[in-house]
């Protein structure tokens, strides 16, 4: 008996060639998995002893052997421990598991333990695209970090939401501006499942926006020229801006895209760049065919973008 195997093939990650392209600005909530240290502060004068171990950007998941998910549960456990003054941490640092002993210092009737953390990060960024048929979306282009320890952020939970541009903060030579909104927190569009350094990704779990769908550029397509980009300055109106794309690197990890502002309207509004308009989509030819990821703080007139194909193939995995 003789036995014929055929091989189809297949797409492994099977996006979308037309998608829902974004502009919307965003509410971005995220809940990260562990409470973040992102500093330490002296206590009557010194560090506590215990910190040296400790760094900022690790993840403190355990109190003498007990889970914690959020401040509110870390300080729980220690008020229970202060008659012991010391309480055991259990923390990730680059997802390797570590402990160590921190001292728990009286100062004015209150037990302290010298460290400065976060479970939550909350801003604003710009949806980039919607897959109508999985109802993944993608935006920013790149990762969320923290501040205070510029380390991306490991993210448990999280949520984009409803928001409206309220003001401007304009870009200037080696300033990068910002746009401000008002959160609606209650308006909730999606969960946030990833955050990687092409952007974070979730599930769309609201309506899809009315909008016709846009052909997926590969990026051989991709041209030097005039192009647009669909952003939010006010409200919650979404407009499309004029750029000229200067350079292509399809060799680049993220920075696939140069551009310069070529709109006089955005130009006067925003000074350039500005914070928020990352995952802002990039347009040529009815195509979409990337996002705004970085601005060049000493040129705010300029900026890079990632190609869709990029960010499509991460949302996939």
């Amino acid at each position: 008996m003789f036995f014929i195997l055929i091989l189809l093939p297949f797409n492994v990650l099977a996006y979308s060639n037309f998608i829902v392209p974004g502009g919307e600005t965003l509410g971005i909530e995220v809940n990260s998995k562990g409470i973040m240290v992102i500093g330490f502060y002296q206590i009557n004068g010194k560090y506590n002893k215990g910190t040296p171990n400790i760094k900022p950007g690790d993840y403190i998941t355990k109190i003498n052997g007990t889970a914690v998910n959020n401040i509110k549960e870390l300080t729980a456990i220690i008020e229970k421990n202060v008659n012991n003054k010391e309480v055991e941490i259990t923390y990730l640092r680059n997802n390797n598991e570590k402990t160590s002993t921190l001292s728990l210092i009286e100062d004015d009737g209150l037990y302290k333990t010298g460290l400065y953390v976060k479970d939550n990060i909350t801003g604003i960024g710009t949806l980039t695209y919607i897959d109508p048929n999985s109802l993944i979306y993608g935006a920013l282009g790149h990762e969320i970090v923290e501040g205070n320890t510029n380390s991306i952020v490991e993210i448990k939970s999280g949520s984009i939401f409803r928001n409206s541009i309220t003001s401007i903060d304009k870009s200037t030579n080696g300033i990068a501006g910002s746009k401000n909104a008002k959160f609606y927190y209650n308006t909730k569009y999606g969960t946030i499942n990833k955050n990687t350094k092409y952007g974070i990704y979730g599930n769309y779990t609201n309506n899809l926006p009315n909008k016709k769908l846009m052909e997926v550029a590969q990026p051989n397509e991709l041209k030097v020229g005039k192009a647009k980009i669909y952003t939010v300055l006010k409200d919650e109106t979404i407009s499309d801006y004029d750029i000229e794309i200067t350079a292509i690197n399809e060799n680049a990890n993220i920075k696939n895209i140069s551009f310069v502002l070529d709109d006089a309207e955005l130009i006067d509004k925003t000074g350039g760049i500005v914070q928020g308009m990352s995952g802002s989509p990039i347009i040529q030819n009815n195509k979409i065919v990337g996002a705004v990821t970085h601005v060049i703080v000493d040129n705010p007139l300029t900026g890079y973008g990632i190609f869709i194909t990029t960010m499509l193939e991460e949302g996939e995995k």
